[in-house]
This record gives C-alpha cells, sequence and structure tokens, in this order.
C-alpha cells in the first residue's frame, strides 16, 4: 500500500471512531439525564440511602443505554450471539456500576459530603469515569465489529488486522 494509501486508511478509521464516538455520546448524554433523573426522584421522593437510590438509578440508565447502543450507535455491529452481547454488556455495565457508585460511595460516607449538590457532582463524576471504561469494553468485547471483506489479506492485513470496523466502511 502507497504512503497515500495508508495516510486514506488511517483517515477513515479515525472518521469512524469520531463518528462512533459521537453516537457513543448522544446516547450516553441520554443516558446521563436518565440516570441523573432517576437519582434526584428517587433519593428526594423516598427515604433510600443516597448510594441505594444512585444504584436504582444506574441500572434504569443501564437498560436504556443497551436499547440505544444496540439500536443506534451499534446497529451495524454483529447480532449473532445476541445471548453472549447481553451477558458481557450486563458483565461490564455492572463494573461500571461498582466504579460510578463506589466514588459516590466514598464521598458520602468516607468524606461525609452528602448535600444534594455534593451527591450529584461526585454522581457525575462517577459517571464519567465509569464512562471511558464503558466505551472500552462495549466497543472491545460487547459490540464488536463485522471484519470487512478481505480485511485478511494484502498490505493492510499487517496494519490494521486487529483495528476495529464496521459495516458501514462498507458503503463508502
Amino acid at each position: 500500500m502507497s504512503e497515500r494509501g495508508a495516510l486514506r486508511a488511517r483517515l477513515d478509521r479515525l472518521d469512524r471512531l469520531v463518528h462512533e464516538v459521537a453516537k457513543f455520546g448522544a446516547v450516553g448524554g441520554a443516558g446521563l439525564l436518565v440516570n441523573l433523573l432517576v437519582f434526584n426522584v428517587v433519593r428526594h421522593t423516598t427515604e433510600l440511602a443516597v448510594v441505594r437510590a444512585s444504584v436504582l438509578a444506574t441500572v434504569v440508565s443501564i437498560a436504556f443505554n443497551y436499547a440505544g447502543f444496540r439500536y443506534f450507535t451499534y446497529r451495524d455491529r454483529d447480532k449473532s450471539g445476541r445471548t453472549k452481547e447481553l451477558t458481557l454488556f450486563l458483565l461490564f455495565s455492572a463494573i461500571g456500576l461498582v466504579i460510578e457508585n463506589g466514588m459516590l460511595y466514598a464521598a458520602t460516607y468516607g468524606f461525609g459530603w452528602d448535600s444534594p449538590l455534593q451527591s450529584n457532582v461526585f454522581k457525575f463524576v462517577g459517571i464519567g469515569v465509569a464512562t471511558l471504561f464503558r466505551f472500552w469494553s462495549y466497543r472491545t468485547w460487547v459490540f464488536k465489529a463485522l471484519p470487512t471483506p478481505g480485511a485478511g489479506s494484502g498490505a493492510d492485513a499487517g496494519a490494521g488486522a486487529g483495528a476495529e470496523r464496521s459495516s458501514d466502511s462498507l458503503t463508502r
């Protein structure tokens, strides 16, 4: 592959990644709103402890996000193993739940920061840290890219065999 062709391939991969991050962010942003809304409604209308209210909100947003990721962000990805996909999604979501709510737990019970503003700030920070983990794990393990035809041959095989590819690259 020529230098110009290699640059074009890298730019195409970068373009696909930017597009994926934007779609992930759109679903994640909506999920963030669902998470914070449920958290605040539960926290202010029930007697649940702050971390329990947060865990409940996180579970609701996980269900919301799965639908968004499967049918919007990663709709072009492999759909052959839905049981495995859902199992991995729930596993990585549970790890993200622990990251997110572990930060809230530490702030609330470790430092005594329990005002509504402090709880929302640490919930938000926890969501941010957990989102980085979720993005990596979902795109790497859960919503695997379909291989492009001929991906295993030619000069591109060595450079891009492990790179994520989506079927939308076939239409370009």
